[in-house]
């Protein structure tokens, strides 16, 4: 009787386990503990499923059901940090992802969102939100399921908030506050498996490969594809981040300018390379300037802000960008600097304070001020300052900032800055700030 009950107990078990496999989403038929136990290594050169940093400026890599922290150490179970993506579907892959830009709505800003066959996941703080997932539809309308690869793209750097989403060679633009979708075709591309945006630059990943683009024209510059092992993982042999170059010390450094244009964004300038400043928890890296000012070459010695324009300084000329969907130069520049300044260059600095219309101009031992209001515009006074010669100058709400070397002195204001009898005490360049080492 025991043997008949145990053999009953068993076929019951096959028949009720061969249901759940028959019952269960293609694709999705085996129970969560089964994942397998084997780690990729992404050194062995793998293509990604998808790519995302989350609120944190933490960079999540996804590969099959593993994904890695950032751009060094070993892989892990998606399921152990994102939990419930499991509880809906067993984790075989993950089709795209995306951190939300949209700072008109604060209670979806910096979300992550995940895209799973025709359904989207959104997280905040590792934990999903309340109401999801849902149908892509439901949230992206126009947006097909199944995606290759999704990517933000903040305002300023696309015409408006957007995000861009991959299926094959389609392209769809998604405005997130109207909702509108753009669809385009960018042949010359690669299909994109995973892409990514970081420090204002967009990357289409294929294969091991990776290709930067264009977020509004997909256009493509420069060399590419190229091995992702050589910049976006730390790779023991054979591959170097970034082209292994050193890391600079702080007390190396030496700008050349600074600013802030009307988006906030803030560079630093430093030979012919920028670095962004006020990105720290995606991280820091320098480009070459000509990367997003491609018209210039070379070291620069000034640059200011004013309204939507950056103004350029380099020798006798002046260049002025709009700093709209990345910088565009106004028709008719570089011209003169005396054409459009009233003053001869070079010059050694140049700074506008927040909500003003008067430029500092630093010729050595000379201040000059002059109204950008004014037609035609001129210098309008001059007064010495209290060094022979500074490498750059910046102007925000807690005051001027005087750069020489890697120190800076601080000031309340310009005219404390001239008329001070009393050097203020120098300050160091941070590392944190500076991404350089001490």
């Amino acid at each position: 009787m025991t043997v008949v009950l145990l053999s009953l107990y068993v076929c019951l078990a096959l028949v009720h386990n061969a249901v759940m496999i028959k019952d269960a989403p293609e694709g999705h038929s085996h129970p969560k503990e089964d994942h397998d136990g084997a780690k990729p290594d992404r050194c062995k050169g793998i293509e990604f499923d998808a790519i995302t940093p989350d609120e944190k400026g933490n960079t999540f890599f996804f590969k099959g059901d593993h994904l890695w922290k950032g751009f060094s150490g070993p892989a892990e179970l998606s399921n152990s940090i994102f939990k419930e993506l499991d509880d809906y579907h067993h984790l075989g892959h993950v089709d795209a992802a995306f951190r939300m830009h949209h700072q008109d709505d604060l209670s979806v800003h910096d979300h992550i969102y995940f895209f799973l066959d025709d359904k989207v996941f959104s997280y905040y703080n590792y934990t999903l939100e309340q109401g999801y997932p849902v149908e892509i539809q439901q949230e992206f309308p126009g947006i097909p399921s199944h995606l290759d690869a999704a990517v933000e793209c903040p305002k300023g750097e696309c015409i408006t908030d957007s995000v861009l989403f991959f299926k094959e060679n389609d392209i769809y633009s998604f405005d997130i506050k109207t909702k509108s979708v753009k669809q385009k075709v960018w042949t010359h591309l690669s299909n994109c498996t995973s892409a990514f945006r970081w420090l204002e630059h967009y990357y289409c990943f294929h294969g091991y490969n990776f290709t930067r683009f264009h977020p509004v024209s997909g256009e493509v510059t420069g060399t590419y594809p190229k091995d992702a092992r050589n910049y976006f993982m730390r790779c023991s042999e054979g591959f170097g981040h970034g082209g292994g170059a050193r890391k600079q010390r702080c007390s190396e450094v030496k700008l050349s300018a600074i600013s802030t244009d009307d988006k906030g964004r803030t560079y630093a300038f430093q030979d012919a390379m920028y670095l962004r400043l006020d990105t720290h928890r995606d991280g820091s890296h320098h480009f070459p300037i000509s990367r997003l000012w491609k018209e210039i070459s070379g070291v620069v010695d000034a640059v200011f802000s004013h309204g939507d324009n950056m103004y350029i300084i380099q020798g006798g000329q002046v260049y002025i960008y709009k700093s709209a969907a990345h910088y565009t130069l106004i028709e008719g520049y570089p011209k003169p600097l005396k054409d459009e300044l009233g003053i001869d260059g070079p010059v050694d600095a140049a700074f506008l304070c927040p909500n003003q219309h008067i430029v500092t101009i630093i010729q050595g031992q000379k201040m000059y001020n002059i109204d950008l209001a004014a037609t035609p515009r001129a210098v309008k006074s001059e007064r010495p300052i209290p060094f022979p010669k500074i490498d750059a100058g910046y102007c925000d709400a807690d005051g001027v900032k005087v750069f020489i070397g890697p120190e800076y002195y601080s000031y309340e204001s310009p005219m404390i800055l001239a008329l001070g009898k009393i050097k203020p005490a120098p300050q160091k360049i941070s590392p944190e700030k500076f991404s350089c080492e001490e």
